[in-house]
């Protein structure tokens, strides 16, 4: 169900989210001469008395979408992707590390057997793999430029 009102033969309750997007849809559209002073004042007016989304989507339903409300959507789904990449990036630190506490046991078990404390060999894989996730965070890909 969305702000149209399709739901329930358009009888969904609007709530005050509903009400600011419609109000905010009505200024994008007087700023960009959609809509003249009057006209906005009369449905402003009329969105800000709405109690279904049926009525707000009567009020905006015949207002092309803004580029306010496009470079909005747009910067959104930029930030989105920016915080699946920081979580991701994360994430693979969270391997790098489970990787090392079973790469710490394999050369702890294998030096008692032996009964010396042998060279730590898990430093050189650790090491590059250290150094390709911070490659990450350093060089971008041309996705994130």
């Amino acid at each position: 169900m969305g702000a149209d009102g399709a739901g329930a033969g358009g009888r969904v309750r609007a709530s005050d989210g509903d009400r600011d997007a419609a109000i905010e849809h009505l200024g994008d559209a007087l700023a960009e001469g959609a809509l003249d002073a009057a006209e906005y004042d009369r449905r402003l007016e009329r969105a800000v008395a709405a109690a279904t989304c049926a009525d707000l989507a009567a009020l905006t339903g015949d207002l092309p979408v803004s580029r306010a409300a496009l470079a909005r959507a747009e910067k959104a789904r930029g930030a989105a992707r920016a915080l699946a990449a920081r979580r991701e990036w994360f994430d693979e630190w969270g391997h790098w590390a489970g990787g090392a506490v079973i790469m710490t046991v394999i050369w702890a078990v294998t030096s008692l057997r032996a009964g010396e404390w042998r060279f730590f060999w898990p430093v050189v894989p650790l090491g590059i793999w250290a150094a390709v996730l911070i490659t990450y965070a350093v060089w971008p890909s041309r996705e994130d430029r």
